[in-house]
């Protein structure tokens, strides 16, 4: 053989060995980091959990002010964020622990790549869905109760969990339209979305982009119509003193939140599938994680933030106080006013003005401009 030759293909053998010795390295980088990083996503898990609880013990009765549907909506978004927490999770710090140096794909493996994306899909339709009941709400107050029926409510909130498995279902299955393998850097179960780029662009154009589209049109909106709002009734007012800007303490917050938590998974996402690089390891698992984040930070800006739950909170942590400990609960005043039953009662029988409300403070400051509007 030439010596030509043989220096070309010595020089092959050194680069993929070079090649090899970087990747095992680099794997080994990551999972010397694997303690700190199981340790965020347990804390981050059990904030997520936590919150959501405290969520799901309030809204399962009554609120004051929050119509039947707004509950089954924030129902629905409360249990796809505590799927984070209880599912997501668990699950990923498990599949870690088993598959520290194991490369192959794996059933297992692609299981919970489905589980992952579908819960993640899932939160972005949820939150979609909310917004779309808040701008019936407020645009469309005398129609509500036509438009957003129970049967409306319950299809669309059944479209947010059933349609994303539809669509993610091949990830499930090992040698099919995309391949799947376990990132040491984020230690979840990631698609190779490089390995399909038109699938994963389908996935990217069918989920984030209509989630996104639908929640900037319909918050801007009520953003636009709270503002006009408040200019119109701080001019009728004496001495014309500026009204407090609810709107923009709730909706710019909302999305402020929703894009910083989700727009980096989103443009990793569609890196990796053009370029078919990875990211560096640290941007990834930031990436990755940061979205079920946005799983407790719903708890404040859907939920807290109204006076309301806040009021309904409260109640149910008293009655909590006497249930568990009823001397200590006595002693440190931890009654329940006989007048909250009363009001509770008023709330739940006044129907007709539950479906025209809104799911949060911010909406129902838009309703009196919205009646105006279409009377």
């Amino acid at each position: 053989m030439p010596l030509t030759a043989n220096l070309t293909l010595f020089g092959q053998v050194t680069s993929e060995d070079f090649n090899a010795t970087s990747v095992e390295y680099q794997r080994l980088v990551e999972l010397s980091h694997r303690p700190i990083k199981v340790a965020i996503i347990s804390v981050l898990g059990a904030m997520i959990t936590l919150g959501n609880i405290a969520v799901i013990l309030v809204i399962a009765s009554s609120v004051a002010g929050w119509s039947r549907n707004s509950r089954y909506f924030l129902m629905s978004l409360t249990g796809a964020d505590t799927a984070f927490g209880l599912i997501v999770m668990p699950l990923n710090l498990c599949v870690s622990l088993l598959k520290d140096y194991s490369d192959g794909p794996d059933p297992l493996c692609h299981v919970v790549a489905f589980v992952n994306s579908t819960i993640y899909a899932t939160c972005m339709y949820t939150l979609a869905t909310i917004s779309i009941e808040r701008y019936v709400a407020v645009f469309y107050p005398l129609k509500y109760s036509s438009v957003m029926t129970r049967n409306r409510t319950q299809l669309l909130i059944a479209f947010a969990w059933f349609f994303p498995p539809i669509l993610l279902l091949p990830i499930s299955f090992p040698n099919t339209i995309i391949e799947v393998h376990f990132s040491t850097a984020s230690l979840v179960c990631n698609p190779s979305y490089s390995s399909n780029v038109g699938y994963s662009l389908t996935l990217t154009g069918l989920i984030f982009f209509p989630c996104s589209t639908i929640m900037t049109y319909a918050n801007l909106r009520l953003w636009l119509a709270a503002k006009k709002q408040r200019i119109k009734l701080s001019k009728h007012e004496m001495g014309g003193r500026d009204r407090p800007d609810v709107a923009s303490r709730v909706l710019v917050p909302v999305m402020t939140v929703y894009y910083a938590c989700w727009t980096p998974c989103m443009v990793t996402i569609l890196y990796n599938a053009i370029s078919g690089s990875a990211v560096p390891e640290w941007v990834e698992f930031v990436a990755v994680w940061l979205p079920t984040a946005n799983g407790f930070l719903n708890c404040i800006f859907y939920f807290w933030i109204n006076r309301s739950f806040r009021r309904k909170f409260r109640l149910v942590a008293q009655r909590l106080c006497l249930c568990m400990c009823p001397q200590p609960g006595r002693g440190l005043r931890c009654s329940v006013p006989g007048g909250v039953h009363v009001v509770a009662s008023v709330w739940d029988n006044n129907n007709c003005l539950q479906e025209r409300s809104a799911s949060v403070s911010s909406t129902c400051t838009l309703i009196t401009l919205a009646m105006e509007t279409h009377m």
